[in-house]
């Protein structure tokens, strides 16, 4: 089965380019395109793509709102792929924190567009760790939410759980985790598994984003 992707981007050419990328590939298909946020929830309840690639800048409804109401009402909701012309955007920190699953700059290589779909249809996060710690540290607030910070105290995280979510913050994958820890790669899986539900996380780029608006760890 192919993985299907609804394009929501308020610039034709955009739509257009994104497409042409995607539809080249056998193994995906874009089902639909909508010009703006507020058409998202009807048109993924109808098509259930499995990605949605989404503009965070639209003139009726941004990528942000588009991604707090998609999340919220829809069941079993799609992957979220923001994509944005400027990676150092406080629109896209907004959808990191809103429940986006990553990031895809308008200017990336036709490769890299690829890669980031099938990379989020099969539940990886496409983070970027240099770039998210510029985010937190210019849109986080200073010492961290204090809403954060309480659900990181009820997580009650051991210390090798603790030490696990450090290194996700530094973008290491599960394998390079394991070597630094010198322990299995399916003992890191328990570990970041663990570290999810214990955050309430969908994933872990929001188990990312909750480490730094915790304070848990510094973004600088």
């Amino acid at each position: 089965m192919p993985v299907t992707v609804l394009l929501v981007d308020d610039e034709p050419l955009v739509r257009a380019g994104l497409r042409a990328v995607l539809e080249a590939q056998p193994d995906i298909e874009v089902v639909g395109e909508a010009a703006d946020g507020a058409a998202v929830i009807p048109l993924v309840r109808r098509l259930r793509p499995d990605v949605v690639a989404m503009d965070v800048r639209m003139p009726l409804l941004d990528g942000i709102e588009a991604t707090r109401a998609l999340l919220r009402t829809v069941d079993a909701p799609p992957k979220i792929l923001v994509v944005t012309t400027f990676e150092n955007d406080e629109y896209v920190y907004g959808a990191l924190r809103a429940g986006a699953d990553g990031f895809l700059l308008k200017r990336a290589r036709p490769a890299e567009i690829v890669h980031a779909v099938r990379l989020v249809a099969e539940g990886e996060s496409l983070l970027f760790p240099a770039s998210v710690r510029r985010l937190a540290a210019e849109y986080g607030e200073e010492g961290g939410n204090r809403a954060a910070r309480a659900v990181l105290e009820r997580a009650r995280l051991t210390e090798r759980e603790g030490e696990v979510l450090r290194l996700m913050a530094r973008g290491l994958t599960n394998a390079e985790i394991a070597a630094r820890l010198v322990v299995g790669t399916e003992t890191v899986k328990s570990h970041v598994s663990a570290v999810l539900a214990k955050l309430g996380a969908r994933d872990r780029t929001q188990a990312v984003i909750a480490a730094y608006e915790s304070g848990f760890v510094a973004p600088g």
